[in-house]
């Protein structure tokens, strides 16, 4: 690493400095130098780890914030009921989108100025939403939205770089804690915000708050010069994050991790709702979507296994979690029964996907450094399709069979993990 060889004698830079970054040429091409040194020459402090987290929830929470506001979006737009739920699908394109074309940028591009400008160029979607006149403009800026709160990707990656190795599940831990929550209380927050103000007042807010953060990170994030001269264009880039999966063993296992924990995590919660808006219940919006401050009890507590991973414990933590997930659909199952039991549900389920997560991420960053904007994208795909999968699998068998199908549903994508655990936890390296 450049940054530490000027200090290194230099009969120690063979074995030192020069054999890590022996890796292939299309996954690093020079950008080793620029970014793998970046964990040891930044001190991260405590408020600038947190400064992240809070970042990384304001982003992801705009995928969600429209989830609670479709029928008043609709009336106010005169949107048919098919075209107000493309609301939700536009806003998911985009994201998927941006995992792929955007996220990517971070290994090549500064990323400091990559998340400022990606983040003024979230205020400007955002206003868009605010003052569309009509569905078609409003379609426009969901999809924008979406694609550019990749930004939050782009920061676990930074993040992760400027983390020290020996800490670095740590800070990944507590950025990732940032998007679980963030995703947690989207809902609530817009809806109180809504019921005060009407639906565009929430992406006024979010408007407002994200240029203050591009300002705040501005300020705060450590300044770096351009970035090392590297031999892969844009296209090539591209291409390499799907050469990435088809090189490295353990990035695609921990993808079908991802997949697995977050389609049963959006099972719970795309259709969580239904049941608590029925007998014996009916609760209000407001009430179901204060649920969100229930799991993150359970997102917070699971900052654990980012210490878990720094101490070499990577495997057990995920085989545990996992277990833990397909454990949480029992309290889960009497729902209807019992409020205590719902939140009981949700904080085990909400705890144990978040310990796979930030093992996830930890694990395929220290595969290639250089390479982590490409990394954590492509793993964040197919926890997009995973979330997909369950949401839509969930509403259309709690319309067929009720909410003990759902339920069955969930616990088989849990124990569906922990096979997966079982058949590949012989073949780690390590205690991974």
């Amino acid at each position: 690493m450049p940054g530490n060889d000027e200090a290194v004698p230099r009969q120690a830079v063979p074995r030192q400095a020069v054999t890590p970054h022996v890796v292939t040429p299309q996954v690093e091409t020079g950008q080793t130098e620029a970014r793998s040194g970046e964990g040891s020459t930044v001190v991260l402090s405590r408020g600038v780890v947190i400064l992240f987290a809070v970042a990384c929830a304001a982003s992801v929470a705009n995928v969600y914030f429209s989830q609670p506001l479709l029928v008043t979006m609709g009336r106010d737009l005169a949107m048919s009921p098919a075209l107000v739920g493309s609301v939700v699908t536009f806003t998911h394109i985009g994201y998927g989108l941006g995992l792929f074309f955007l996220v990517p940028l971070g290994d090549v591009a500064d990323r400091r100025r990559l998340i400022v400008a990606q983040l003024l160029l979230l205020v400007a979607a955002l206003t868009v939403v605010a003052i569309a006149p009509t569905a078609a403009v409003l379609l426009v800026g969901v999809a924008a939205t979406g694609l550019l709160a990749v930004v939050t990707q782009t920061l676990v990656a930074f993040a992760a770089s400027l983390a020290p190795a020996a800490g670095r599940g740590r800070v990944v831990g507590l950025v990732t804690s940032g998007v679980v929550i963030g995703i947690l209380l989207a809902r609530t927050a817009s809806g109180l915000l809504a019921d005060l103000a009407g639906w565009r007042s929430v992406y006024v807010a979010s408007a407002s708050l994200t240029a203050v953060l591009a300002l705040i990170l501005y300020r705060v994030l450590p300044r770096h010069g351009a970035a090392a001269p590297t031999a892969l264009r844009y296209g090539q880039l591209l291409r390499s994050t799907i050469s990435l999966f088809a090189r490295e063993p353990q990035l695609r296992v921990r993808a079908l991790f991802g997949l697995l924990v977050f389609a049963a995590f959006s099972t719970l919660w795309s259709s969580v709702a239904l049941p608590l808006s029925e007998a014996p219940y009916f609760l209000s919006h407001t009430a179901i979507g204060a649920l969100g401050l229930v799991g993150v009890a359970g997102a917070l507590a699971a900052t654990v296994a980012g210490r878990l991973n720094d101490r070499g414990h990577s495997r057990r933590t995920t085989g545990i979690a996992l277990a833990l997930l397909a454990a949480s659909w029992l309290p889960l199952a009497f729902t209807r029964s019992s409020l205590w039991a719902l939140a009981a549900g949700v904080i085990l389920l909400d705890l144990a996907v978040q310990a796979v997560h930030v093992t996830n991420q930890t694990l395929i960053y220290t595969l290639h450094p250089a390479a982590g904007s490409r990394l954590i994208g492509g793993y964040m795909i197919f926890y997009s399709i995973g979330s997909a999968t369950g949401a839509i699998a969930a509403t259309t068998l709690y319309t067929a069979a009720g909410w003990g199908a759902v339920c069955a549903l969930g616990a088989t994508f849990s124990c569906l993990g922990l096979v997966l655990w079982a058949l590949t936890r012989k073949s780690a390296t390590s205690d991974r």
